[in-house]
């Protein structure tokens, strides 16, 4: 017997199917047929931004057997499975590793299509910097380069996209925190070690926060150069503004525990 959550579920699973398999009237013209495509991709993306995960696949996933070779699809399910893993505890890490394995697949596909498009490099490295944590050292640095490489022909194609500048942000500020003698060493046995830079970092931080002020991990991330830099009373004015922000990935979660206990460090100094 389906629950009444099912029930809805399954309306709205038959309705889209129903909807995006039967031909359309002959009256209805290729601009409603975009209308009602445009309207779908919309309600998958509010659903995404719920942290609906499953209805949001359904819809984005649907329309994609409609349009394979639709370069809004194929980006999207990429950000959709790594939202997915990022939401999968720490402790499930071979299914979290399934979700990112699928969004450098739909990155790539995106970038097969049009090579034009900064969000298929953005999200192929995202996908990219999630599996790192699973190779061995000369992988990483393998795809750290792809990375980096990801990255700024995504910041060239759109200088203003937050995602990317956030990404960028924190490779520099990663690769800044090896320090020299570690980088000098691994140059010499494992090849080149990627150089960081924290005024980077931060610069691309404070540009991600100024274009869009809700992202929960620019402030984060920017704190903690701040505290690196003895400049405290910025990193506690930002994790506080941090805490006021619509929670809207799983790993908001994660940071909120984080720069909560910070603030109470902090404040008792």
């Amino acid at each position: 017997m389906l629950t009444t959550t099912h029930r809805s579920s399954f309306w709205i699973y038959s309705f889209l199917a129903f909807s995006l398999t039967i031909p359309p009237p002959l009256h209805q013209t290729k601009a409603a047929g975009k209308n009602q495509t445009r309207a779908l991709i919309d309600l998958a993306d509010k659903e995404l931004w719920k942290m609906n995960y499953p209805k949001a696949d359904s819809i984005y996933t649907l329309l994609l057997r409609k349009n394979p070779d639709n370069v809004e699809l194929n980006w999207k399910l990429a950000r959709l499975q790594v939202s997915l893993g990022e939401s999968i505890p720490p402790e499930n890490n071979d299914i979290r590793l399934q979700h990112y394995h699928k969004a450098e697949e739909y990155a790539r596909t995106t970038i097969s299509i049009d090579s034009t498009n900064g969000k298929g490099h953005t999200w192929l490295a995202a996908s990219l910097g999630m599996m790192a944590d699973n190779v061995g050292t000369k992988e990483k640095l393998k795809r750290a380069r792809e990375i980096k490489r990801e990255l700024d022909t995504a910041i060239r194609l759109n200088p203003n996209d937050e995602t990317t500048l956030s990404m960028l942000g924190s490779f520099y500020r990663e690769a800044a925190s090896i320090g020299w003698f570690r980088r000098m060493v691994g140059n010499a046995f494992i090849g080149d070690v990627p150089e960081g830079d924290f005024e980077l970092a931060e610069k691309a931080f404070r540009k991600a926060i100024s274009i869009d002020p809700k992202i929960i991990r620019n402030y984060h991330e920017l704190a903690l150069i701040c505290i690196r830099n003895d400049n405290r009373e910025e990193a506690i004015s930002l994790m506080t503004t941090a805490l006021n922000q619509p929670i809207l990935i799983e790993s908001d979660r994660r940071r909120i525990e984080e720069m909560r206990k910070l603030l109470k460090k902090y404040s008792k100094e």
